[in-house]
């Protein structure tokens, strides 16, 4: 039997509990339910670090990001890591990506790529595509971005848009029929494409049909505790600083959780167009099909929008669906503690390849023999210095994007924090100071109350102290890390970070 295709289709800022099949009671997903039932749904992912490019190479180099050195948006994946599209392209695969692409920039990086068609939260690269012409007049996918990228003043905080372009030019329209296009033209040949949709993460545009599936009465929104931040540490009330929402007129809030609701929804859609093409071009049960995101968004949780560096499970629990008909379980649901950083080892072991030696992490169980773990960890930060709330109200705009986005290189250097979680409790440490945190997510699912530092639970936090610890001892890396560049960290063109006191 030859080597199945592989097909990896991420979404961007999805938190698993956006959809029905996490829990949502709102928002329907039926496409998502139909490969869940078509294979293996892990109740219990999470990524290895909530921000955009660390997730990213760790999913396909196979690592964390403290072995892969790639712990800041600014740290893309190194030409000397081995990563799995390396090792497809030497296996003969005809290697793709479709959609955002956040993690390789490098020029022998980008030629292992056979087709190449980028497309960002504002509309397509520069660059022209490889492979594959745009299926869709560039000029019309232009216009169709042209609100995303300047979105309508609503508020400091955040703003939105629901919108009326056709859906073909949206990102999320193009980049199905971009996947559709590459099917018909490669179905003879091997291959291993990543499909990335930039949605539903910021800037929330959705389309007025999509949106208007979630009227205000039709949102359930999460429970919002005022005392909260008394027990949380600084970082998250610095957070909740730049990113809350408490004293936002209501309609704004529910309008904001209306477009990324309804970015899911036409992302689901998406995910139900290329299920069909396969289908249709004899190609399913050849394919392993793998859905996930790089990491979640608070959407309206802990009275917060967008993402930061905290590790609620908003923003680390993750969708993560496995299906190849005939070769893994259907209709099963896993409850082992999994991670982002699993998925290239469950390819290469589908696959029956020998484990490349630069593989740091492990199958997931249920698909394959793997055996069920019951811990996942992520991480974020790089050692850089704290960023407090007196940093925070030297800024000239202390609330709102204007202040995430000047702090943002900053606050996601700051410290060396590390999560580890299992079915009951989620523990988070900063060797570098600040509170520790501790959640009993059988008592409080929504993370509310945090507990570290009780004598009652004195125990426990000592548990999970250990299983931190050991995980990063027994994660420690082999391989050489690429070094960050020296001097500070580098400046956004149009403000400069606080002076450091």
């Amino acid at each position: 039997m030859p080597q199945p295709n592989i097909l990896v289709i991420m979404s961007d800022q999805l938190k698993a509990t956006a959809s029905h099949l996490y829990g949502n009671t709102f928002c329907q997903t039926p496409s998502l339910q139909r490969l869940a039932n078509e294979g293996v749904m892990f109740r219990h992912a999470f990524t290895p670090h909530p921000l955009c490019m660390p997730a990213r190479v760790a999913l396909w180099t196979a690592s964390y990001p403290h072995q892969n050195g790639s712990r800041r948006n600014e740290t893309p994946i190194s030409p000397s890591r081995p990563h799995a599209f390396a090792h497809w392209h030497q296996q003969g695969y005809h290697c793709g990506l479709i959609g955002k692409n956040h993690c390789f920039y490098d020029a022998e990086n980008r030629a292992l790529f056979d087709t190449w068609c980028e497309i960002g939260h504002g509309g397509p690269s520069s660059e022209a595509p490889v492979g594959i012409p745009w299926v869709r007049p560039i000029d019309g996918v232009l216009q169709a971005h042209r609100v995303r990228r300047n979105m309508p003043d609503v508020s400091p905080v955040f703003s939105y848009a629901h919108t009326d372009y056709p859906l073909e030019d949206y990102g999320t329209g193009l980049i199905a029929s971009q996947t559709e296009r590459f099917l018909e033209e490669h179905q003879q040949d091997p291959f291993a494409l990543w499909v990335s949709f930039p949605d539903p993460h910021e800037p929330y545009e959705a389309p007025r049909r999509y949106a208007d599936m979630f009227p205000p009465d039709a949102i359930h929104l999460p429970p919002w505790d005022e005392g909260e931040l008394e027990r949380a540490p600084e970082r998250n009330r610095v957070l909740y600083r730049l990113l809350g929402m408490e004293d936002e007129p209501m309609e704004h809030v529910y309008g904001l959780l209306a477009a990324y609701y309804g970015m899911v929804r036409f992302l689901d859609d998406a995910v139900g167009q290329i299920l069909d093409a396969l289908e249709r071009l004899d190609l399913r049960e050849r394919t392993i099909v793998v859905f996930c995101a790089d990491h979640g968004d608070f959407a309206g949780e802990h009275r917060m929008q967008c993402k930061g560096g905290v590790f609620y499970d908003a923003l680390t629990r993750i969708p993560l669906l496995v299906s190849w008909p005939g070769h893994v379980p259907e209709g099963v649901a896993d409850e082992s503690m999994v991670s982002l950083a699993d998925v290239v080892p469950t390819l290469m072991a589908l696959q029956g390849e020998e484990m490349p030696g630069w593989v740091q992490t492990d199958p997931l169980p249920t698909v394959t023999d793997a055996t069920s773990r019951d811990a996942a960890f992520s991480e974020y930060g790089c050692g850089g210095p704290a960023f407090t709330m007196e940093d925070l109200r030297d800024l000239d705009t202390p609330r709102g994007r204007a202040s995430l986005m000047r702090s943002l290189r900053w606050r996601e250097a700051e410290g060396r924090r590390k999560m580890a979680r299992t079915r009951q409790w989620k523990y988070v440490h900063d060797p570098m100071g600040d509170a520790d945190e501790l959640y009993d997510l059988v008592n409080d699912p929504w993370e509310l109350r945090n507990v570290a530092g009780h004598v009652a639970h004195a125990g426990v936090e000592a548990d999970m102290r250990q299983r931190l610890g050991d995980w990063a001892i027994m994660t420690e890396d082999a391989l050489p890390v690429p070094q960050p560049p020296e001097g500070p960290l580098p400046t956004p063109p149009d403000a400069a970070l606080p002076e450091r006191r």
